[in-house]
This record gives C-alpha cells, sequence and structure tokens, in this order.
C-alpha cells in the first residue's frame, strides 16, 4: 500500500476488521489513500478510529 510512513496502528486494527472498507481503500489510486490515512493520523480514540473508518466511503471521502 503505502511505503512512505508507518500506518496508524488503530487505523490498520480498524481496516482488518471491515474487510469491505479494506478492500474498497486497497483499490483506490495511491494518492486517495495518502489522503485518508492523513486523516486517520489525526484520531485520538479507538470510537473515533472506528467511525472513521466505518464512514470512509460514506461522507464524501471517496
Amino acid at each position: 500500500m503505502i511505503n512512505n510512513e508507518e500506518l496508524p496502528i488503530g487505523f490498520t486494527m480498524e481496516m482488518a476488521m471491515h474487510s469491505e472498507v479494506l478492500n474498497r481503500f486497497a483499490g483506490l489510486p495511491k494518492q486517495e489513500q495518502e489522503k485518508i490515512i492523513n486523516g486517520a493520523r489525526n484520531i485520538n480514540s479507538h470510537d473515533a478510529m472506528r467511525s472513521y473508518v466505518e464512514n470512509i466511503f460514506n461522507n464524501g471521502m471517496q
């Protein structure tokens, strides 16, 4: 996926629990993936990260 920096651990854990989101994310262009990952870097709670991942494709992020 992205080689520039380590992915946020909470983001990777949530993505692993949401395979449909992970599959769609993997199909995105690198630039779109980076945009989503950078958004995840600003999240500081488990509940907020879960909501972020669950809504990646529902809130106009993609």
